[in-house]
Formats: structure tokens, C-alpha cells, sequence
């Protein structure tokens, strides 16, 4: 326990089992420990209480289950035998121990704490190699892993040559084997040399006591289909056999729903046929193979929606003797009611887009986990475990640039990011500590994102903080807390008691815009066709503003028989689809996702771009007033947008396994604020009169002040882009 009550424990104990509690170290470091099953059992349930919260894995009834077996093991002890005898035993039932553990892990459940690791996407884009890996690898062995950060990932394109000419969306430069999956830069990665995988570098992660994690694209690779690549068949080792005739890549590969924003990368896979689901599970047994722990797969959620991609790759990862961890991106346009048909089948999904070292991205990010929260998404059942929000990793310490410039988009969209870290996080210190706190009260994964060559010790220490790691992995009934109090300390401006933000008031037609939700959800419903002129050229909704006037959105419906694209698609398919343009003469098409990565703070829609043949411009309306993309299967509506929105303060409460309550202030405003919350309140929220035995004390986790009893309410001056934690003892 720290002077502030927080118990700093769990995380250290996580990162120690790693290591000193596989059965390996075990039997060769003391024999004692090379036991028979069932007391190798009891000892397996002490560490699970150990790791886990007591009161969620120690029942009574296992509490007995535990403590008959330990009585019948202690009865069981005779006198010791020789050495030599003890040596052949303990050498069995290392085998043993080593083949029950591998069944074992087939049945482990998985994620049921918020994932932690490192990520090389913010300190390296594509450009990451071995060295930098291994070294980065290293460092978190020694800094991170204490603190329950454990999984190493390599981000996006390891596959694709660095050379003069290759930049995110370039073509002809990834490495693809005889079957149509990639492999390794061997430049970039020389250990692949051996398997043409990642073998070499994963054993040297476990041997550190890190799991190894690589993010992929959804799919498979344009170059492959161009290739059209024979599909292996796992079972045989042969290509791909089904109803007498070999199937290949372009069998499958869906080049009409290539990715919106990597065109000349990959593409969609057909998982409705046999061929489509062979080439995945080729892929990720392959991986499985490699000794990979964690997928992040791209490409796949939010505005590039593939459902039943993401289903077909929960079941293949389930087929597999032990857990892999399953996350998906991007989180553009997600909402809980498109999470509620996926969160079932991964542990990991994005609900923002990406989350870069500016102010604006990381306090878009407080609406979105407040509906998540709302929604009781947080530690939701998930792959062969639990699911949680991802708010994306936490760009601090030494970085590269983010993909796409504000200040000039097009050049960076065509040249790609090919630089590593070389510059620092442009958050200021509050403002890192105001992200590590909305991502620990809302559970969000940790996902550290900075070259660790170049860690300082600000930057670990507002990562690794005690206080703030306990909310992450063990608060539970996280949410937004409206009942919040807050004013401006200078200028005399009082903004009362609020649900942050301020509903949103349009005044005009240009504060309209188009979104995407799920279609069951019931703002995607009330499209309609309006005539001109006796045509039905118009797609229009009606739109409520103020509570009392009706704004009719329209945009012109049009279809452009584009004859190179048409072949792409099957004829009955794009009969009932069409195009959404300004107007029904425009020549530029309403899009459903954009042709680059975005960032969490964009907004997303509408967004146009050349006609063309292509899924994500075809729309189609359908009997329930749906307007339907072909390219994700999402449906359009109408939103509103307020620039000025993200202001004031905004409070979050959990509670703690042991009747604590936490309490965080978020100052969102560009100038200080008084924030007050009474106790009362929090009270009704909760369920508990706080005040009514004993009185409660409370203590600030970032700075560790103990400020004593409460009376009545709890209340501080927070800073500009700030936030302050409290934990409260009652």
C-alpha cells in the first residue's frame, strides 16, 4: 500500500508470473514445485487469486473446492525419496505439467483485464526493423512489464519493401509468398530469413517474458489476386480442392471493396465460400505458427465494416490450441449499436479514429466513451473472454508524424510516412495526464506509442502510475457522472450545474451533416426519395432542430455506368445501387469512407471524391427508410456538429473491489475551472447513502494528497486541458 492508499501490487505480481510461475522455471529452479496435477491445480487457482480480484474468482464454493485439495496433497506427502528418484519424477511430471498447460491455455480465458503493451505505429509508422523492435522490446521488459504492459506489437506493412517508391498505398512492393500471404522485409527483419516469419523475433519476446503482437490488413493482397495465387489448403498442404477444381485469389478477393484508404493494398475476401475461409486460415495458423499472441487487424471496423470477415476470423482464432488476443480498427463512426453485433466475437475494438498529440483528438474522445460506458460495453463478453472500448494508444514521449498533415494532406497521403521518432509529443504535461486518466476510468487498453529508446521520466511516470493503473484493470461501474458543478475561476462565468456537453443548437443548413451508424439503430431511419420534375433524382431526410423546425437534408441520387468499374461487381447486385452526389449533374460521389486514415477529432462526412464504380460510393435505400452503403453495410443519417461543444468540465466515477469510490475532474476549456460534486450525488448515483455511519476521507492519486474528511462536497481548481483523480474511502 502507498501512502495513498493504493495498492500497487497486482500489477507488480502480473508481470512476475510471467516468468516465475510457468511450470519450466518451476521444476528446474525447485523440484518441491514439480507436482502431481491436482496440487499443480490448487496452485494454479492461488495465483488466479493473486492476479484477479478476489471477489470476482474466489467463490465459496472454490474456496472449498482449493482448500480439499491442498488437505488431500499435504495428506498425500510421504518420506522424501533419493535424489536420484526425485530427479526421474520431477523430470515426468515436467512433461506432464508442460502438456496440461498447453491444454490449458486451449481453454484460457482471455483479455479479462483491459490489455496493456506497446505499439511501434506513433514512434515508426511502416518504417519499424528488428533492432529497433528487439530494442524498444527490451526497455519494456525492464520499465513496462512491471506495470502489466506485456504485449510487443509490430504495426502495419512489416511485409513491405523500404526502398525508393514504397509509401503506405504504394503497389508491387509487399513480400507475398507462393500462397498469396505475406511475409517479412527480410532487410527490415534478417531473423526471417530462416522461416520467412517472425519465429525468431517472438521467441526472443517470450524469452523476455513479452507476448508478440502484429497488425494486419484485412483480407488479402491486391498483388496476390493480380497474381492469382493458389490458396493452400492447411489440411493437405496442397492448393486448395472444392468441387473438382483448384481454386485462387482471384477467386475471392472482392476487388469492388478494396480498402477505402489503402486501394492498391488489400482487398475484402469472399468468407461465404469455402476458398474464402481456407486462404484465412491459412493465414492465421501461420501466424499461430510464428508464436504470435495478439492480431490487430485494419481495415476491418467502423466505416470499413466487413462483419463477417471479423466473425470468420473469431471462429478460425477459436480453432487454435491457445489465446490470441483479437483487436480491430479503425473506430471512425462507431456507436454502440454497431459494436453490439461484434464485441461478442474480439477483445479489442476501436471506437475512435486515430488518436494523435493534439488537444482536440483526445477530448473527442469523452462523448464516445460515455455512450460506451452507457451502454454497459466496458469488459463486455468478448473472444474466449471479455471486449473492451479501445481509445487507441497514448501518443507521449518521442514520435513520428501522423499520417496524413492538416496543413497539407495531399502530399503526405501520396508520400506516405517514411520517418521514424524524431520529434516530441505536442500534448503538454496536463494534457497527458488528463488522456491517462479518461483512459484508465474508462477502461480503455493501454497502448503505449512512443519510441522507449527515448523515455523520460515524466512520461513513465504518468504511464506507470499506481493509482491510476488499479482504476484500469480493477474499478468496475465506470461512468460519465453528470451531476458536476463547474465555473470559469476568472472572468465571472458561471455555467451552473450541466450534462457536458451542451445539447447542440443548429442555426443553419450547413451545421448538417452525414454520419454512419448501425441500421438498427433509429436515427438511420427516415430517408425517402423526393421527386423534380416527375424524376425520384433527390435522396432527402427530414432533420429536427431547436425542437421545433423540420430542416429536409437532400442530396441528388444519380447513376453512372462507369463499364471498367461494372465488371467488378455482380449485375444484380449494382442494379438497385446508385450514387450520391451535391447535385444529380455533380461529378464527384458522396463516399462511405475516406480514401485516408482520420484522425479521432475529424469530421468524417460528407466527403466526395471522382465517380466511380466502387462499394464504398454505391448506396442503396431500402423499404425501412435505410440508406445503405454497399461498402460497409452501415446505414447513413444526419448529424449536427458543434465546434465549440468539447468545452467545459466533465466528470467519470467508478468503484473499486473494496467499496472505494473514484472520482476524476476533466477540465476540457481553455481556462481554469472551480469543479464541485456533491457527495449526496454521488450517493444517489451509486446506490449508498456515503455519509450516513462513518465520514469519508479522500486522497488525489497524481499527487498523492491526502485531503482528509469530507463534508459535504468535494471540490478543486482544475487546470486548463487538466484533470484531477480522486479516491474516496467511506
Amino acid at each position: 500500500m502507498t501512502s495513498s492508499g493504493v495498492d500497487t501490487q497486482p500489477e507488480a505480481q502480473q508481470a512476475h508470473y510471467l516468468e516465475s510461475h510457468s511450470p519450466a522455471t518451476q521444476c528446474h529452479s525447485t523440484p518441491r514445485k514439480c507436482l502431481p496435477p491436482a496440487l499443480y491445480l490448487s496452485y494454479q487457482f492461488q495465483l488466479s487469486s493473486v492476479l484477479l480480484p478476489q471477489h470476482q474468482y474466489r467463490t465459496p464454493q472454490r474456496q472449498r473446492v482449493l482448500f480439499g485439495v491442498r488437505r488431500k496433497a499435504m495428506g498425500a506427502r510421504a518420506t522424501s525419496p533419493p535424489p536420484w528418484r526425485r530427479h526421474c519424477l520431477c523430470r515426468a511430471l515436467h512433461f506432464l505439467v508442460l502438456l496440461l498447460w498447453g491444454t490449458s491455455e486451449a481453454n484460457e480465458e482471455q483479455a479479462m483485464l483491459p490489455p496493456r503493451g506497446w505499439n511501434s505505429y506513433d514512434s515508426f509508422s511502416w518504417i519499424v526493423d528488428e533492432n529497433a523492435y528487439l530494442q524498444n522490446a527490451q526497455i519494456m521488459t525492464e520499465k513496462l512489464l512491471p506495470h502489466g504492459y506485456q504485449y510487443a506489437v509490430i504495426d502495419f506493412l512489416w511485409y513491405r519493401k523500404y526502398v525508393d517508391g514504397a509509401y503506405t498505398d504504394s503497389y508491387g512492393f509487399d513480400n507475398i509468398d507462393e500462397w498469396g500471404r505475406p511475409f517479412p522485409d527480410l532487410q527490415r527483419f534478417p531473423s526471417s530469413r530462416v522461416d520467412r516469419g517472425f519465429s525468431q523475433i517472438a521467441s526472443k519476446v517470450h524469452g523476455m517474458g513479452l507476448k508478440f503482437g502484429i497488425h494486419l490488413m484485412k483480407g488479402i493482397s491486391v498483388q496476390a489476386v493480380n497474381a492469382d495465387t493458389p490458396i493452400l489448403d492447411i489440411k493437405t498442404g496442397k492448393p486448395y480442392l472444392e468441387d473438382g477444381r483448384q481454386w485462387t485469389a482471384r477467386d475471392i478477393g472482392l476487388s469492388h471493396r478494396t480498402c477505402a484508404w489503402m486501394t492498391h493494398g488489400f482487398m475484402s475476401v469472399n468468407t461465404n465460400i469455402g476458398a474464402g475461409r481456407a486462404f484465412l486460415r491459412s493465414l492465421y495458423r501461420q501466424y499461430a505458427d510464428w508464436g504470435v499472441d495478439f492480431v490487430k487487424v485494419d481495415c476491418i471496423f467502423g466505416t470499413d465494416y466487413s462483419p463477417e470477415e471479423i466473425i470468420t476470423i473469431s471462429e478460425l482464432l477459436q480453432e487454435i490450441d491457445r489465446p490470441i488476443i483479437l483487436s480491430i480498427s479503425p473506430g471512425t463512426a462507431v456507436t454502440p449499436a454497431l459494436a453490439e453485433n461484434i464485441s461478442d466475437h474480439v477483445n479489442m475494438y476501436r471506437i475512435t479514429g486515430d488518436d494523435w498529440d493534439n488537444w482536440k483528438d483526445v477530448s473527442s474522445h469523452f462523448g464516445v466513451s460515455s455512450s460506451f460506458a452507457a451502454a454497459k460495453k466496458i469488459g463486455a463478453t468478448g473472444l474466449r473472454g471479455r471486449s473492451w472500448p479501445d481509445l487507441d494508444m497514448l501518443p507521449f514521449g518521442w514520435l513520428t508524424d501522423p499520417s496524413v498533415s492538416e496543413t497539407d494532406p495531399i502530399s503526405f497521403v501520396n508520400a506516405g510516412v517514411n520517418q521514424g521518432p524524431h520529434r516530441k509529443c505536442n500534448l503538454t504535461l496536463d494534457e497527458q495526464k488528463a488522456q491517462m486518466a479518461l483512459w484508465s476510468m474508462t477502461k480503455s487498453p493501454l497502448m503505449y506509442g512512443g519510441d522507449l529508446r527515448n523515455l523520460d521520466d515524466s512520461t513513465l511516470n504518468i504511464i506507470t502510475n499506481s493509482g491510476l493503473l488499479k482504476i484500469n484493470h480493477y474499478s468496475r461501474n465506470n461512468m460519465e457522472f453528470h451531476y458536476v458543478h463547474s465555473e470559469r475561476t476568472s472572468n465571472g462565468e458561471h455555467s451552473g450545474h450541466f450534462r457536458s456537453p451542451y445539447p447542440v443548437r443548429v442555426t443553419k443548413n450547413d451545421g448538417i451533416f452525414v454520419s454512419l451508424t448501425a441500421c438498427s439503430d433509429n436515427a438511420a431511419k427516415g430517408w425517402y426519395m423526393f421527386p423534380q420534375d416527375g424524376k425520384p433524382d433527390h435522396i432527402c431526410r427530414n432533420y429536427e432542430i431547436l425542437n421545433d423546425k423540420i430542416v429536409s437534408f437532400c442530396l441528388g441520387k444519380t447513376k453512372r455506368f462507369l463499364a471498367s468499374d461494372v465488371l467488378t461487381m455482380d449485375t444484380k447486385e449494382h442494379q438497385s445501387k446508385f450514387h450520391i452526389s451535391v447535385t444529380n449533374t455533380d461529378d464527384t460521389c458522396l463516399d462511405a469512407s475516406a480514401g485516408r486514415r482520420q484522425t479521432a477529432s475529424e469530421i468524417r462526412l460528407p466527403m466526395f471524391s471522382a465517380c466511380r464504380w466502387h462499394a464504398k460510393q454505391m448506396w442503396e435505400l431500402n423499404a425501412n427508410g435505410n440508406l445503405v452503403s454497399s461498402y460497409s453495410r452501415l446505414c447513413a443519417t444526419v448529424e449536427s456538429r458543434d465546434e465549440g461543444g468539447n468545452g467545459g468540465g466533465r466528470a467519470w466515477i467508478a468503484t473499486g473491489s473494496e467499496g472505494e469510490i473514484y472520482l476524476a475532474f476533466f477540465n476540457l476549456d481553455s481556462m481554469s475551472r472551480k469543479m464541485t460534486v456533491e457527495i449526496s450525488d454521488l450517493g444517489k448515483v451509486l446506490g449508498r447513502n456515503l455519509l450516513e455511519k462513518n465520514p469519508c476521507s479522500y486522497t488525489e492519486v497524481w499527487s498523492g494528497k491526502n485531503f482528509g474528511p469530507v463534508k459535504e462536497e468535494i471540490s478543486a481548481v482544475v487546470h486548463s486541458h487538466g484533470s484531477m483523480v480522486f479516491e474516496i474511502i467511506c
